[in-house]
């Protein structure tokens, strides 16, 4: 009797130190993916080895007064109240625009299970008005991501926004007979804060992984 409760106590025994070690990997298991994918504050070293350029001091914008892809009007409160992705091209853009803008979405959809999604934007700043109207917009965006915004405008008002931006361009004529043209530019995207100040920006080549990495640990600074 003593022989058999004493090999059933120690059957217990193991079966509790097992579930005991169970428990206490789960924990370890478990702080371990918390901490690996927790956002965290990144040094200003990792951020610029991940893609990202934040202003010890933000820049303020001036006032401009554009048109987004609905006629309606886009000014400087559009910003306001919100963070900004923003991305200057035109809709003839034969490959770095429509890659950008699809790298939006990617970073759009990873942004989406977070507390960082809703007050999130993404722009799309023509630098091609006399072919980029409103309705051209409209069209050329919803075929991304119908929530993103289109601007355009007078040419003078968009450059300045450029210029504001560090984002330089220039008109390129490809076919001089028929006026056929492009436009050169740059690759960065801007990133505008809630006071509608120029924060930042992220530089090619662009990844989505990286930009979600580097705007969760902004946001998580300005808190």
């Amino acid at each position: 009797m003593t022989a058999e409760f004493t090999h059933a106590d120690r059957k217990n025994g193991i079966r509790k130190t097992v579930l005991i070690l169970v428990a206490i990997i789960a924990v370890l298991v478990g702080l371990f993916f918390n901490r690996a994918f927790t956002p965290r504050i990144l040094s200003p070293v990792e951020m610029v080895n991940n893609g990202a350029v934040i202003f010890s001091t933000p820049r303020e914008l001036s006032a401009f007064n554009l048109l987004d892809q609905y006629s309606e009007p886009f000014t400087l409160e559009r910003l306001q109240d919100k963070w900004t992705f923003v991305f200057f091209g035109f809709t003839h853009c034969p490959d770095i625009c429509p890659t950008t803008l699809a790298l939006f979405n990617s970073l759009s959809d990873k942004l989406q299970d977070t507390d960082f999604f809703a007050d999130t934007q993404f722009l799309l700043v023509s630098l091609d008005p006399a072919r980029d109207t409103p309705e051209a917009l409209k069209t050329y965006i919803q075929y991304f991501n119908p929530a993103f915004v289109g601007v355009t405008g007078d040419f003078l008002p968009l450059r300045k926004m450029a210029t504001q931006l560090n984002v330089a361009f220039q008109k390129v004529v490809t076919n001089h007979e028929t006026g056929d043209y492009t436009i050169d530019h740059g690759g960065n995207v801007a990133l505008i804060n809630p006071q509608g100040h120029y924060h930042g920006f992220y530089k090619p080549p662009l990844d989505a992984n990286k930009m979600a990495l580097t705007y969760k640990s902004v946001r998580m600074s300005n808190r």
